[in-house]
């Protein structure tokens, strides 16, 4: 492939995404959405000004689901493909239970990037768990942010509560207040919000307190015309209807006659995933409150795809089992279709037909409607609409001219609307053809891609929105470090300090080399205490600082924490529990201000009477015997630091390695004392300086540890004359 353009990364973090038979309506995060990210994907690799569109997705290897989704990358055209990263283990989760995962998929998303050679011009992340993903890589890459919703957390935590659901039970099932945080966040940062009503905007995003921060366009979703075409497509068709359609026909049609008595009349169609604020028990009792309607038409109600309703979720259980509970109680046996399964490529568009020559009606009756993509496909195929009064419907009503508006909690609306459409043939006729024309008009992937592009995409890289973002200075640590092929950490006290000249030729070294070659600092001391040490010594700002003995990392001149390494190493640390038994042991004192961080415990120790080894043994056992986890740090015969088990200077290199697609052997390590050990063993090149500490020497003779007879910088120039470090070029 060899095409000029912009490279757009879009991210949709969870449901199930792969190019074919998309599992529409499995469960209540494969929805409307992974259609919508895969059409405009597949779309906007068609447009000239796109080089390359990557949707990045949740690897997920699981045998409840297609080995699919296992897939590493999967081709779409020849410049489209979905990118799968894995977080939160392997197993396919709800979306709920991914947030304590996303700064993992930050990290690995960040080394694929890296090994890839080439990073995206804008990054564009849909729904709120993306949207997260897509603002952290925006910061770190200083690249433009678009986001798109979908759905939002404040709307839908209103529902739930005006529907009876307290407060608790809404964060305990949804997270909802973590995901509004989240959301405000997001409008923040956010170079362009994408909605697709003018309803969206004014209304859902408006109960936000961020909501006036970001830029706003509303560009409606298009449809794929040649899988939803109209229901009279079919007797125009030179040839006929190709077999597989005509195998989706009879299947579909024996699916949903072996539920009726009278198969022949008109269809209600309803089609929507398992969730309570579809309404589809506000449908159904529209329905079976209403004789004349049971009498006119057949109700077939598609609700996701289920094999045992007791083995599904607890949202997707209640909704089919009250489904159940009403046909029963109205007695819709033979009148209502409930199937259990269907295909959504060949299926679903030959069931919006089935209905449409059956003169029928498709019906939405959700609480809420951002958009209705389905109102959409049904239209597009003939089939007039009955949909709720909200969002979504009254932009596609307003501009199709092709159904009804109604209140959705009114269920003796609902029933008169669509008896109106089914017993006027005129007027199912004018809707039907309206839909038809006006989806060509007003919903196509074209138009949409491109507003896209020139109003988004185009914009924002080249103009000045761009220029802000580049300048703001989060461009200088993420793709610096997305370019660079090695790194020099090194201690300050003992290790970089010290010798003024020997410094002033390192700094000078650095320089020489800062194309490829990287800085760092990994240190004892707290990030304010590094900055003023290092400004007095004349060393300008890393482009990694790790302090706190390991427990912080932070980027650049504008000290940008990790917070990936900060959900890393807080598993399982319990900083209270540690301080309080340690309470028990005379020979500590607790050092002073700052020294104590959220990550670390800091103390000294009162070594003049006591058996080292003993009193350090008598510290493991409390700790251990009493089940935390931990890292302990002697140094210098006087300190200890406690740390998170995942934490420390060498863990923290070897987290950076991973995260920016460095070899550990392009990593070079200096240091003085036992603070610095665990980074000055295992694969890195390690420089141990001439004044080091005696907590040292037995060292000596390692692989991979030279031990300069210079001292302080003089012995790190030493080592990286020994090592021809910025000599060899990898």
């Amino acid at each position: 492939m060899n095409r000029e353009g912009k490279h757009i990364l879009m991210i949709s973090l969870h449901g199930l995404i792969r190019e074919n038979n998309l599992e529409m309506g499995r469960d209540a995060d494969t929805g409307g959405q992974i259609k919508y990210v895969l059409e405009l994907a597949r779309a906007l690799g068609k447009h000239p000004a796109v080089r390359q569109v990557d949707l990045f997705t949740r690897m997920i290897r699981d045998k409840r689901v297609s080995p699919d989704y296992g897939r590493p990358i999967e081709p779409l055209t020849e410049n489209v493909r979905i990118v799968r990263i894995q977080c939160g283990g392997t197993r396919y989760i709800r979306k709920e239970l991914l947030w304590p995962f996303l700064d993992e998929y930050v990290d690995k998303t960040l080394r694929f990037l890296k090994s890839e050679g080439k990073l995206p011009d804008i990054i564009h992340g849909h729904y709120a768990d993306a949207g997260k993903i897509a603002m952290e890589l925006s910061q770190i890459l200083g690249l433009p942010f678009v986001f798109t919703g979908h759905s939002l957390g404040r709307s839908k935590k209103d529902r739930l509560l005006a529907g009876g659901m307290s407060d608790e039970t809404i964060n305990k099932r949804f997270r909802i207040d973590h995901r509004i945080r989240v959301e405000e966040e997001i409008l923040k940062n956010a170079d362009l919000v994408i909605a697709s009503t003018h309803q969206e905007v004014e209304v859902q995003y408006g109960l936000y307190e961020n909501h006036e921060l970001p830029q706003y366009y509303v560009i409606p979703p298009g449809i794929d015309l040649t899988q939803f075409h109209p229901y009279y497509d079919d007797l125009f068709q030179e040839g006929g209807v190709d077999e597989v359609h005509k195998q989706a026909i009879v299947s579909i049609s024996a699916n949903l006659e072996r539920f009726f008595l009278h198969p022949d009349k008109p269809l209600i169609l309803a089609l929507s995933r398992p969730e309570k604020r579809k309404n589809i028990d506000g449908l159904i009792s529209a329905y079976g409150m209403n004789k004349e309607l049971q009498a006119l038409a057949n109700l077939a109600v598609f609700a996701g795809i289920r094999k045992d309703i007791s083995k599904m979720e607890e949202n997707e259980r209640e909704v089919l089992t009250e489904i159940l509970l009403l046909m029963d109680k109205y007695d819709l046996y033979g009148k209502l279709a409930i199937p259990k399964k269907h295909d959504f490529e060949y299926e679903v568009p030959e069931l919006y037909r089935i209905a449409a020559g059956k003169k029928g009606v498709f019906i939405n009756t959700a609480l809420t409607e951002p958009f209705g993509l389905t109102l959409l496909e049904a239209a597009s195929c003939g089939l007039p609409i009955v949909a709720t009064d909200d969002g979504g419907p009254r932009d596609i009503v307003r501009n199709c001219q092709n159904g009804i508006l109604v209140d959705a909690t009114n269920t003796k609306e609902i029933a008169r609307a669509i008896k109106k459409i089914l017993v006027n043939p005129d007027l199912w006729q004018k809707y039907s053809t309206h839909g038809i024309n006006n989806v060509r008009k007003h919903y196509s992937w074209d138009a949409h891609c491109k507003t896209y592009m020139t109003k988004g995409v185009l914009a924002l890289c080249d103009g000045r929105k761009k220029e802000a973002v580049l300048l703001s200075g989060a461009d200088a640590f993420g793709r610096r470090l997305s370019r660079v092929n090695k790194f020099i950490i090194s201690d300050i006290d003992n290790t970089l300090i010290g010798d003024e000249n020997a410094l002033q030729v390192l700094l000078e070294r650095l320089d020489e080399n800062n194309a490829s070659v990287g800085f760092g600092i990994a240190t004892g001391r707290t990030v304010d205490s590094v900055m003023e040490v290092l400004e007095e010594n004349g060393v300008p700002v890393p482009d990694v600082i790790i302090s706190s003995v390991g427990a912080e990392i932070y980027y650049g001149p504008d000290l940008v924490p990790d917070k990936g390494w900060e959900s890393h190493i807080s598993a399982r640390w319990n900083r209270e529990k540690i301080a309080d038994l340690l309470q028990e042991c005379e020979f500590l004192e607790l050092q002073e201000g700052e020294t104590q961080r959220r990550f670390k415990l800091s103390y000294y120790i009162d070594g003049t009477h006591l058996n080292m080894p003993d009193t350090l043994a008598r510290i493991h056992t409390l700790l251990v015997e009493n089940k935390c986890r931990y890292n302990l740090i002697f140094s210098h015969q006087q300190f200890i630091d406690i740390l998170p088990y995942r934490a420390s200077k060498g863990k923290a290199i070897r987290y950076l390695a991973y995260k920016w697609n460095t070899p550990l052997k392009n990593i070079l390590v200096c240091g003085d004392s036992g603070n610095d050990e665990e980074m000055l063993r295992g694969e890195m090149p390690a420089i141990v300086v001439g004044n080091h500490s005696d907590e040292l020497n037995h060292l000596k003779g390692s692989r991979n540890v030279y031990f300069s007879q210079e001292g302080y910088t003089a012995g790190i120039l030493d080592g990286i004359a020994n090592y021809r470090f910025l000599e060899r070029q990898e």
